[in-house]
């Protein structure tokens, strides 16, 4: 079969941080699943662009969103980040950390956009100074999901 490796973040290698390995594989692979809980407990999925960020995985959304909204009721999420073919993954389960205007200094938010950018894509924008405007715009928020649990064939 495949190793399905368990950890335990917090009783492995302290709480909220990546392995190695782990890292490794998301800083290749930008391909998420995010999943939420809505209000009546049902599962709410999102496929995201994401990229090791600080102590988790982290991807970007707008305000208004429903995995957004979710979030800031219920900060339990998952996310899966998966090869192009979907053969090796890794899953994330912890809870999200929100980086938005209503509780981030402007310009820490907008340096995190874009380090969330470079995570996610793997390179740079060819313009930061339209980037900014455009996020400013869409309201844009840093999702940093900081597991607690961790396993997958690619863990």
């Amino acid at each position: 079969m495949y190793n399905s490796l368990q950890i335990q973040a917090s009783q492995v290698w302290g709480s909220n941080m990546l392995p190695d390995k782990v890292k490794r594989f998301i800083k290749q692979n930008h391909y998420g699943v995010v999943s939420t809980f809505r209000k009546d407990g049902a599962v709410q999925m999102s496929l995201v662009s994401c990229g090791p960020f600080k102590e988790g995985v982290a991807f970007t959304t707008t305000a208004g969103r429903a995995k957004l909204a979710n979030l800031k009721r219920n900060p339990k999420c998952s996310i899966l980040v998966s090869q192009q073919d979907w053969w090796g993954y890794v899953v994330l389960e912890g809870q999200a950390k929100i980086m938005d205007r209503d509780n981030t200094d402007h310009e820490e938010l907008r340096l995190a956009l874009r380090d969330v950018y470079r995570a996610a894509s793997g390179q740079e924008h060819p313009d930061w100074n339209d980037y900014d405007k455009a996020m400013t715009k869409d309201k844009r928020a840093v999702v940093i999901v900081e597991p607690q649990r961790i396993y997958g064939t690619k863990a």
